[in-house]
This record gives C-alpha cells, sequence and structure tokens, in this order.
C-alpha cells in the first residue's frame, strides 16, 4: 500500500515536472510578455510620440502652478494638493508633464540606438569579413585593434570622449560606434572563418566569383541571423550608455526628453517629488529587460542546434 501511494506520487511529481518544462519551452518560443512590454514602451511611443503623449515634452500646460504635481492616485503633499488627471505620472520641477516626457525620450533612445548600432555595425561588420575572410597580417592588424578597443572600459572611454567632444546628439553617436564596432567585428571575424572552409566557398571560387562576391553574396546572408541577434541585444547596452553619459552631464543636453536627462532632473527631488526620477527609471529598466529577453529568444529561434530542445 505505501509502495503505491509512493509510486503515485512519483508519477504526479514527473507529470508536474513535465508541465513545468514544456511550459518553459513555449514560453521561451513565444517572448509575449517582453514582445508586449517593448512595444507599449519603447517601439509604439517612439513612432506615434506626438500622437499619444498627452502633453508638450518641453512646455508646461499650467505653468509653474502645475509644477511638481505628484501622480493621479496620489494624495496631497507638501507641494501640492494632490494628483490631478492633467499628469497621470505628475509633473516636475517647471510643470512639464513627465508622462508625456516618458514617451518622447523613448524616440531620443530610438534614435540614437538606430543610428549608432548602424555606424558602429557596419564598421564592425565590415572589418571582420575582411579579417575572416583574408586572415594572414590584416588579420592581426585588425585583431589588434579589436583587443586595444575591448581592453579599455567602456564608461570610462565614453566619459572621456564625451568631455573631450561636447555634449550632443553627434557625440553620443560618435561614442556608440567606437565601443560596439569591436563586438561586431570578432563575432562577424569568427563566423567568417566558419564560412570560409565550406564547400560552396570552395565552389564559388572554382566558378570564378570575385572575392568581393563571395563576401557579399555568399557569406554575409549566412551570417545575417548573428546581425540581428546581436543588434537586438546591443539596443538596450545603448539605451544605458546614453541614459548613464546624459545622467552625468556629458551626453544629450537640454532640452530634449531623454531618459538619462529626466533621471538627472529628479536626483535633487527624489524625498519630495519620487515621481520625476522613478518613472523614468522603470521605463529604462523594462525596455532594457524586455530587449535582452527578447534577444535571448530570437538568438534560440534562429540557432538550428537550440530549436530542436
Amino acid at each position: 500500500m505505501v509502495d503505491d501511494q509512493t509510486g503515485v506520487r512519483a508519477r504526479i511529481s514527473d507529470g508536474v515536472m513535465g508541465n513545468v518544462r514544456r511550459f518553459a519551452r513555449e514560453a521561451r518560443r513565444l517572448p509575449i510578455i517582453p514582445g508586449l512590454v517593448l512595444l507599449v514602451v519603447f517601439i509604439i511611443p517612439a513612432i506615434f510620440a506626438d500622437v499619444i503623449a498627452p502633453h508638450k515634452p518641453l512646455i508646461s500646460p499650467l505653468g509653474l502652478k502645475g509644477r511638481l504635481e505628484p501622480p493621479v492616485w496620489s494624495g496631497a503633499t507638501l507641494m501640492s494638493e494632490g494628483g490631478t488627471s492633467t499628469h497621470i505620472l505628475g509633473s516636475d520641477k517647471v510643470g512639464r508633464d513627465v508622462l508625456s516626457r516618458i514617451i518622447h525620450g523613448s524616440r531620443v533612445s530610438m534614435k540614437i540606438s538606430l543610428v549608432g548600432i548602424g555606424i558602429g555595425g557596419f564598421i564592425g561588420v565590415s572589418l571582420g569579413l575582411i579579417s575572416g575572410y583574408y586572415r594572414g597580417w590584416v588579420d592581426h592588424v585588425i585583431m589588434r585593434l579589436v583587443d586595444i578597443s575591448l581592453s579599455i572600459p567602456a564608461i570610462l572611454l565614453a566619459l572621456a570622449m564625451a568631455a573631450a567632444l561636447g555634449p550632443s546628439f553627434k557625440t553620443i553617436i560618435i561614442v556608440v560606434a567606437v565601443l560596439l564596432w569591436a563586438v561586431y567585428a570578432r563575432q562577424i571575424r569568427g563566423d567568417t572563418m566558419a564560412m570560409r572552409g565550406q564547400d560552396f566557398i570552395a565552389r564559388a571560387k572554382v566558378s570564378g566569383c570575385s572575392d568581393f562576391r563571395i563576401i557579399v553574396r555568399h557569406i554575409l546572408p549566412n551570417i545575417t541571423s548573428t546581425l540581428i541577434v546581436l543588434a537586438t541585444l546591443q539596443v538596450g547596452l545603448v539605451i544605458l550608455l546614453e541614459a548613464s553619459l546624459s545622467f552625468l552631464g556629458v551626453g544629450l543636453s537640454p532640452p530634449p526628453p531623454a531618459w538619462g536627462l529626466l533621471e538627472a532632473d529628479g536626483r535633487e527631488l527624489i524625498v519630495t517629488a519620487w515621481w520625476v526620477a522613478l518613472f523614468p527609471g522603470v521605463a529604462i529598466m523594462l525596455t532594457v529587460l524586455s530587449l535582452n529577453l527578447f534577444g535571448d529568444w530570437l538568438r534560440d529561434r534562429l540557432d538550428p542546434k537550440l530549436r530542436q530542445l
């Protein structure tokens, strides 16, 4: 009798664990929550910021009378009679709507991510293809430059470049490109070396294809999945980098409503007006976390070895 009960419990336990494992696999295949968070917090607000935002990001709808209003659900504070529907997530020290500034800040982050990753990725992919295909002294020179770039602390290099060039949108783009190209170059170089020894590359050489045609028509399409995953994972890094530099005062300069600038505006009010710094920080956290989860899922789906697990 005891053995039967033990066997039943074991079968139930195995069934529960099997269901958990199946649920985990399905959750990995269908990233519903990270995808929805990205759409709601980052992608849709960035594209339709002018339509979605309830107020202008640089103008106070109520003037200084509406400064430091708490969120709509909050009660009276020392500086306000309580939250109103005019400012759903509260207002900052000059009366600007926090929600509107967060929405427009997503557009700033998307622009920096697309342009910075595009430039840095183009440079890194080009050098990685050249290094992995030609090998020899070209490979040694490029890889030593990659080693030098990766050995320098990222935030230290970013601070030095931003301080030398001055805070601006152009500076952030240059910093992002300089920091990211080496990552792309090393990854693409490894994939190119693996592709270079394949039979279809040898047949292309025998048929008379030029090196440029082999690289562009045969190698580059086969590493597209790697580029997509790498770019997706790098967006979160760029958002954190831009926010950090803007927070430290060497990134973007006001008045653009970048998330890092919103954090910097609220650091002196963290006790009396916590909402000014909290909600931009939540937006950064949700966006970066969702991008990392989505990038992990995308890597699993595009990798044929992991796709079968």
